[in-house]
């Protein structure tokens, strides 16, 4: 069990770590990228997510050159939606076959 002054440390903690996050994002992103990424938080929070994590690693083991574009951030996003495309299963759809010719509405 935590105490009081440990759980307060675990969230000065986490913040710092956030505040750290968004800073490294600020630097790599151009604002038309950070704009829109902020953009596809508000609508999936968990895509924006993996997204930021993937762009972190890629600064970190140097593999951006520059900043970041919205150009390529939407090549970023292209190439996660295909690559979810393979790994998840296709969706079923149901199909409804109506039959024609009956019909019970009329009592004739």
């Amino acid at each position: 069990m935590q105490t009081p002054q440990q759980s307060k440390d675990d969230d000065t903690k986490r913040e710092q770590e956030e505040q750290m996050r968004r800073d490294l994002l600020a630097t790599v992103l151009d604002t038309a990228a950070r704009e829109r990424l902020s953009r596809i938080s508000l609508v999936s929070p968990e895509r924006s997510k993996q997204i930021e994590m993937i762009i972190l690693r890629m600064a970190q083991s140097g593999q951006l050159r520059g900043r970041v574009s919205e150009e390529q951030l939407i090549d970023l996003l292209n190439q996660m939606e295909e690559a979810e495309g393979k790994s998840a299963p296709k969706k079923s759809t149901i199909v409804y076959h109506r039959r024609k010719g009956l019909d019970d509405d009329l009592d004739i």
